[in-house]
């Protein structure tokens, strides 16, 4: 089931999400619907409060990508109960979108490796170092699970000139292809 995002301005998004029980009620219905969902919007990773859902959970899908980059073939991941524990000094630009900020982006300096912990579907226990695109993923989604989004990475006088936007899709001003949930 294709669940609705929520936009900015909601206050879930804003929330710092709690770790789950093993046995979270519909734990695999809630992954399916969100890759579901992802696969919709067609992004690249969702946490589980852009559904609404105050959780520490994550899903992220790089096969879509995986046509330029092979090395994503197949990439389907849960991340489940995840914290970053340790992260590179170096910090590299990109530009970043995100589905809960509708037709903006805007380039963010990140670190290009980060060790996590966390549990997968079954609750099996990882720590792990990521780097390259797939740090940059699991960052951007780890961030809303501490209720932080890219724009506060942005400096003063882009936040500046940004925030006409963003304060128009408090409103519900904004333009997306897939189903949301505007701050009402």
């Amino acid at each position: 089931m294709i669940l609705p995002m929520y936009i900015f301005g909601q206050s879930v998004l804003r929330k710092h999400a709690e770790d789950i029980p093993a046995d979270y009620p519909e734990l695999k219905t809630l992954l399916d619907n969100m890759f579901e969902t992802l696969r919709n919007a067609e992004g690249v990773g969702l946490a589980a409060p852009q559904v609404g859902l105050p959780i520490r959970v994550v899903v992220i899908d790089l096969d879509c990508i995986s046509e330029d980059q092979p090395e994503f073939k197949g990439y389907l991941r849960a991340f489940i109960n995840g914290h970053i524990i340790e992260t590179s000094d170096d910090l590299v630009p990109y530009e970043e979108g995100c589905l809960s900020i509708p037709g903006l982006h805007e380039t963010v300096k990140r670190p290009s490796r980060v060790r996590i912990q966390w549990v997968d579907e079954n609750f099996e226990p990882h720590d792990e170092w990521f780097d390259g695109f797939e740090a940059r993923v699991i960052q951007h989604e780890f961030d809303h699970l501490e209720g932080k989004m890219f724009v506060d990475y942005l400096s003063p006088l882009r936040k500046q000139l940004v925030k006409k936007k963003l304060v128009g899709m408090t409103k519900g001003q904004f333009s997306c292809t897939y189903k949301a949930k505007p701050n009402r």
